[in-house]
């Protein structure tokens, strides 16, 4: 496992976020961080996502920053190039991957079956994304498919919430999960900032609870 990935496992929930202007990058960025949580998957949905990136490394150098919902080559090089320190797609796509993998950059796929699961075997991963994790299954699912994996490790993302956080993280299997309960649209774009570093403290305390 990479240096990234121990990263991952010790932060433990890493805020997906959804950036809209590059202005709240920054803010955002501190108020994870005196939340509890330096760390950011800055999803490619928008077309300031890598500006975002950007300046979420500029402001909070300290802070694990990523690229999420990466669906092809070209995206990963415009992520990597705008600082991105870690890569996630929704879904497992060998090109991404083979290619993060042929540069050297920390990649971890989406999963949703044993199949996929497999093919990140054979690439040689030992981390991947579980997505959807709710509506696929939840816990139970993860549990089952690891099974026969026992090397591997998940990163659920998908309905998870701080209500049903502890199912996931009291699991060996689990190495961190991906929510975005504290990083939601409305708080972003009313810049309640002060509201999500409360939120993201109030979720540290719950994982620090379960995880001891």
């Amino acid at each position: 496992m990479n240096k990234i990935l121990e990263q991952f496992n010790e932060i433990g929930i890493i805020p997906v976020v959804v950036l809209e202007h590059k202005e709240d990058a920054a803010p955002l960025a501190h108020a994870l961080c005196e939340g509890g949580l330096p760390a950011a998957e800055v999803t490619f949905r928008t077309r300031e996502a890598a500006a975002c990136i950007s300046a979420m490394r500029q402001a909070r150098p300290d802070m694990l920053v990523g690229a999420g919902t990466v669906l092809t080559v070209e995206q990963v090089d415009e992520a990597i190039n705008a600082g991105a320190q870690f890569i996630v797609s929704p879904g497992f796509d060998e090109e991404v991957v083979t290619y993060c993998i042929e540069k050297d950059i920390p990649v971890t796929p989406g999963t949703c079956t044993p199949s996929d699961v497999q093919k990140a075997y054979r690439l040689g991963l030992d981390v991947v994304k579980f997505f959807p994790a709710e509506p696929a299954g939840g816990i139970a699912m993860i549990k089952a498919m690891a099974a026969p994996y026992t090397m591997m490790k998940f990163m659920p993302t998908g309905g998870i919430s701080e209500k049903n956080m502890e199912s996931y993280l009291k699991e060996d299997v689990i190495l961190c999960i991906g929510g975005s309960w504290m990083v939601k649209k409305d708080l972003i774009d009313s810049k309640q900032f002060d509201k999500i570093e409360e939120i993201t403290r109030s979720a540290v305390k719950k994982l620090n609870e379960v995880r001891g």
